[in-house]
């Protein structure tokens, strides 16, 4: 049982607006060492059940009749203290958040908004480093858990604006929409790249993105512009020979 509320308390902590990225490792571990404590606990008291089985079965025949059952006395006050200490443990994992859907945290990304949230690192950027930070929310897109995803990426750039690895998190969460098929949000987070780092390594990709983005909207002569711009500006990429094709399609 303590499992299945783990499993459903992570997406709660990792979305939830006012958590960090130091809370969720933090309440994680927490979880993580309950369950631990709870499997022991489970294991003890199977042990107690067997001894008071096989103790009720020779009491009756054994002198020692007495001893017997002041050992019984005992074990069963034990029992007693691992029970109690199980509802504890269920009230430690009942503090979890109400669950939430993922879209209420995922605020409608414009350059305004992404560049006045990029302004400095949150403080709570010293809980954890920007990479683990990065690898929770690309776990998560690996997993095709695309709205955690697209969350995690969210709150990377938030908290974590300065560092290298800012432009791979807004292309992973641009993918993260367009795989969610919110391909507003995509096209705006891949213009966002585009613009904002220019000669970066995805931006090729991120170009091509985009055109596949504009053309699921519907706006082909945007769609088009953006794949021209692959072949012109990088005709050696990988993408350039996909948006050649790509644009064949759409002609």
């Amino acid at each position: 049982m303590i499992a299945i509320v783990i499993l459903a308390f992570f997406p709660m902590v990792a979305l939830a607006g006012c958590a960090t990225h130091a809370d969720f490792l933090d309440m994680r571990e927490q979880l993580s060492t309950v369950s631990r404590s709870q499997e022991q606990n489970h294991q003890r008291m199977d042990a107690v059940s067997r001894r008071m089985e096989s103790i009720e079965r020779v009491k009756d025949t054994d002198p020692g009749k007495q001893r017997i059952e002041d050992v019984v006395a005992r074990l069963q006050k034990l029992e007693g203290r691992l029970t109690k200490l199980e509802g504890t443990t269920v009230q430690v994992s009942a503090r979890a958040p109400e669950q939430v859907s993922p879209e209420r945290y995922i605020p409608k990304l414009t350059k305004q908004t992404v560049s006045e949230e990029s302004g400095s690192a949150s403080p709570v950027s010293q809980g954890i480093t920007p990479t683990a930070a990065f690898n929770l929310a690309y776990n998560d897109y690996l997993n095709g858990k695309y709205e955690l995803a697209a969350a995690g990426f969210q709150r990377f750039v938030k908290d974590f604006s300065g560092t290298s690895l800012s432009p791979n998190a807004h292309y992973w969460m641009g993918e993260a929409y367009y795989n969610l098929k919110d391909y507003g949000r995509a096209v705006q987070t891949f213009e966002f790249l585009v613009t904002e780092y220019p000669g970066n390594e995805k931006t090729p990709a991120a170009l091509y993105k985009l055109g596949l983005a504009t053309a699921e909207t519907g706006d082909l002569a945007k769609s088009r512009k953006s794949l021209k711009r692959v072949l012109e500006e990088f005709p050696s990429s990988n993408e350039s020979r996909l948006a050649k094709n790509k644009l064949a399609e759409i002609r």
